[in-house]
């Protein structure tokens, strides 16, 4: 924006130091222009006045050393013709030949006509300027006077003066630049922190942090005044998501206890409830055991969130985790009939919170073998993401289940949501949640896609750690 501004600034200092520069300048090639065709005119009358008795007496030898005379002071060549055109007397053994203009005005001296001011001669016009005059014996035009001028000290004095003009709107154009500078950068401080500081503040919002203010009190009033409305936004966005944060941890912590009780109570009557009811009395306990799985991923999505606040990211190494979640869970995998790989390399460190690799390996892998039919495997593999800029990671799980279809893929993330086909499997909603917040935090993302062969692989995509010195 800054760029602009300046842009704006010198476009306008440029078209005020042309809009005076120019006209001034053209006002004084105008004026010295005036005052050399009045000269030239001066003379050329007073030479038409002189030829009315050479021409009438056919005696020129006196008036052709006068013109000769008046040449080799003032370079100005002089002609006087007849009403035939021939040529009277000359300053000049070859008289200079005439333009197009030239001629034109020769015709309009004869026909008892003076000549009129020539258009402006602009610095680039080499034609010199010719003035022609009529000689009149008692009223009647007997021939006509012609001056042919040169204009080089003309157009060399409107050279300096257009380029007076040019230097001056250059030095105009720095000035202007010279001072917008400050100005725009008084006026764009204020933008500027908050869009340096729209991302600190999301990210200390967003992890419970309190805000660092944007506004510093200067600039105009009016961005001042943004700033300052920025700052009460972010601090009641924040006031509201801990707010928020805290009723979500304290209401499952407070649910767990008499949940639990529930789940005894139910327990207890098992083999004391009629045969009719004994259905509903399996029904209540798988919901009570739903409501607790929901209980326990609030819960573990609380504490992420309130981990955000603490930066607690350092340089793990992968393997560890891995292998002790494959260990973890294998014997369920190999109960339900399927195979647990490990594939990818070794020896990768990645930049994420203690046991986030852990939380993030449980919700995918619970996710995997829950939709995993018999018979099918799911495969755990690290590599690096090839032409990353930082360098990430890759902590992918593929599964040969069904997968989901693709316009689902986005919604996969959100709380409690859950594919409309997969209804009748178990699961609170929360697993791909709790796995996305946490790579989040760790300035991570999660990706889901459906490779060609089938099923789904859920990457944990983390910034890669450099390996630890030897």
């Amino acid at each position: 924006m800054r760029t602009r501004l300046l842009v704006i600034v010198c476009v306008l200092v440029g078209l005020l130091a042309l809009g005076l520069g120019v006209p001034l300048a053209v006002s004084n090639s105008r004026a010295a222009q005036q005052e050399l065709f009045i000269d030239r005119l001066t003379d050329t009358i007073y030479f038409a006045s002189r030829a009315q008795r050479p021409i009438t007496e056919d005696s020129a030898a006196g008036l052709a050393e006068e013109l000769a005379r008046y040449d080799e002071v003032y370079g100005v060549a002089v002609t006087v013709v007849d009403r035939a055109g021939r040529v009277v007397a000359a300053a000049r053994a070859m008289p200079p030949a005439l333009d197009a203009d030239g001629r034109e005005r020769l015709q309009v001296a004869l026909a008892s006509r003076r000549s009129a001011a020539p258009p402006l001669i602009m610095p680039w016009d080499t034609r010199p300027l010719v003035l022609a005059e009529p000689v009149l014996v008692d009223g009647e035009v007997r021939g006509a006077a012609i001056t042919v001028s040169p204009t080089d000290a003309l157009r060399a004095a409107e050279i300096r003066v257009w380029s007076l003009v040019a230097a001056l709107v250059l030095a105009a154009l720095a000035l202007g630049v010279l001072v917008a500078v400050p100005v725009t950068r008084w006026i764009l401080r204020p933008v500027r922190r908050l869009d340096e500081g729209t991302g600190r503040v999301t990210r200390a919002v967003l992890a419970g942090r309190p805000a660092e203010p944007v506004s510093d009190g200067s600039g105009p009033p009016e961005l001042r005044r943004l700033t300052l409305s920025f700052d009460r936004m972010a601090e009641s966005v924040g006031q509201a998501l801990s707010t928020q944060r805290a009723f979500v941890a304290d209401a499952s912590h407070q649910l767990r206890n008499p949940l639990t009780a529930l789940r005894l109570r139910l327990s207890n009557l098992d083999g004391h409830v009629a045969g009719d009811a004994a259905e509903e009395h399996v029904a209540a306990l798988e919901e009570a055991e739903r409501l607790s799985g929901v209980l326990d991923g609030l819960l573990a999505l609380a504490r992420a969130e309130r981990d955000a606040g603490v930066d607690r990211e350092v340089d793990t190494p992968v393997d560890p985790a891995v292998d002790d979640r494959l260990d973890a869970w294998r014997p369920l995998a190999e109960h339900t009939g399927l195979r647990l790989l490990r594939g990818g390399v070794r020896g990768l460190r990645v930049r994420i919170a203690p046991g986030g690799i852990e939380t993030v390996l449980d919700a995918l892998l619970d996710n995997a073998v829950k939709f995993t039919p018999p018979g099918g495997t799911v495969t755990v593999t690290v590599r690096p993401v090839r032409g990353a800029d930082p360098p990430l990671v890759d902590v992918a799980v593929l599964d040969t289940g069904p997968g989901i279809p693709p316009e689902e893929l986005e919604r996969a993330t959100d709380r409690f949501w859950r594919s409309p086909g997969q209804n009748n499997v178990e699961g609170s909603g929360l697993g791909l949640a709790i796995a996305a917040r946490t790579v989040e935090l760790a300035g991570g993302s999660l990706v889901l896609e459906l490779p060609p062969s089938g099923g789904l692989r859920v990457a944990a995509r983390l910034r890669r750690a450099a390996p630890p010195p030897p």
